[in-house]
């Protein structure tokens, strides 16, 4: 096997954070990949605090791991909040003395302050920012929630860490378009409605009309996949990807 290129990303992470509450009980989660084929998941929770948060102490912890490991890093989150905090916003703040356009204090200063040493340490453009959206069937980005959101009900949660062919997580299948969504003017086109939603439990498809009906399917199901479907020929497409004879999936008639 030839070298990796120069290019090509060294850790590749997912993080996302959650709140009962905001503010209430939170947690966050992480996984964090490296280029060796090591898996490490993440987690913490907090018994009062907001979910942007902790969003940026997934993101931080995260990097903290890979302190020690040089080259670009390629980070997905479904916070635009931090990434168009780190990418954009610290800039103007720091030029104010951390004050907003109206005045007031910067929120969560101390967590910018502490994510913003990390991302300088690894130089310009030492790392991609990716932006996915949350409840779509991004396997990374759906484990990272569960690990968050079971930690802000302050329940346990079982965390991996071993070698990339034993995870029961496609950490490696990431969409193709992770650009921040630009913010409506005016005309509002109206937001697509989905076909279907899939999913894939102990080898058992069925199809949903809702995405309530397939969250509670799979949500702390260990292995489960799942995603939207937007026309017929997607839903087609997803399945033959997973292996699944379209033929065999079921509607959802409120089992499991």
């Amino acid at each position: 096997m030839s070298a990796a290129p120069d290019s090509f990303p060294r850790a590749i992470i997912f993080c996302d954070g959650a709140a009962k509450g905001n503010p209430g009980p939170g947690g966050w989660g992480a996984i964090v990949v490296t280029l060796d084929g090591r898996v490490t998941e993440l987690g913490g929770a907090a018994a009062h605090t907001t979910n942007n948060k902790m969003e940026l102490t997934a993101a931080i912890r995260a990097l903290e791991l890979i302190q020690a490991i040089d080259g670009p890093v390629a980070i997905y989150t479904d916070s635009t909040y931090v990434i168009k905090g780190i990418r954009e916003w610290i800039w103007a703040w720091r030029r104010r003395g951390w004050k907003t356009a109206e005045g007031n204090d910067v929120l969560n200063r101390d967590l910018w302050e502490e994510l913003s040493a990390f991302v300088d340490s690894r130089g310009k453009g030492g790392i991609e920012w990716h932006y996915v959206r949350g409840h779509v069937g991004t396997p990374g980005n759906e484990r990272v929630d569960a690990i968050a959101d079971t930690l802000a009900r302050q329940a346990p949660v079982t965390l991996y860490s071993g070698d990339l062919k034993a995870y029961g997580v496609d950490i490696l299948d990431v969409p193709d378009e992770t650009s921040v969504p630009a913010r409506s003017s005016g005309s509002h086109k109206p937001k697509a409605i989905a076909h279907s939603y899939l999913s894939v439990v102990d080898g058992k498809p069925l199809r949903h009309a809702t995405w309530a009906e397939c969250e509670r399917r799979v949500k702390g199901r260990a292995g489960a996949k799942f995603k939207k479907a937007m026309s017929p020929a997607d839903e087609v497409e997803i399945l033959r990807g997973w292996h699944v004879d379209p033929a065999d999936v079921q509607g959802d008639r409120g089992g499991s």
